[in-house]
């Protein structure tokens, strides 16, 4: 049982986006790590799934996480012709288009599921996609898409 100490209702005041990230081990997660390396501050809301290629991401995974509640998503691989598997980010382009297409028709917001490319030196660029996608998501406010009590 909890008393009203250990739980802390989240609110507009307090409440801060859940993002989650599936960035590509080659390119985008080396970009990652290079930010952490050198200490570029970003907003700390981005949880990373670390994946072998954008290309390989079941856009399944992306619609999963925003019916549990995630409040944005971030896909991000290899800019176009430096793709370790050679194609991999030219389907995952592929595959996001249609998605977008597919959230827009089923109504959530434009700016809830992102694309970026970053490569393995881009640090910089890294902790600039977070910051945008994170302003975006604030902006948006929380997730309520999928939730029963609407």
């Amino acid at each position: 049982m909890h008393t009203s100490d250990e739980t802390q209702e989240v609110t507009d005041e307090n409440w801060e986006p859940k993002i989650i990230a599936f960035l590509c081990n080659w390119c985008s997660y080396a970009g990652a790590d290079l930010a952490g390396v050198s200490r570029i501050q970003y907003p700390p809301n981005v949880r990373v799934v670390r994946v072998p290629c954008s290309g390989r991401i079941n856009p399944l995974h992306v619609l999963k996480s925003l019916q549990v509640g995630v409040d944005a998503v971030l896909v991000s691989g290899c800019h176009p012709g430096d793709c370790h598997y050679i194609s991999g980010n030219y389907y995952a382009r592929r595959k996001f288009s249609v998605l977008n297409d597919l959230l827009e028709f089923i109504g959530i917001e434009k700016g809830r599921v992102n694309f970026s490319w970053v490569s393995a030196a881009e640090g910089e660029a890294f902790a600039q996609v977070i910051r945008d996608v994170t302003e975006k998501t604030r902006k948006l406010g929380p997730n309520k898409i999928f939730k029963e009590d609407q």
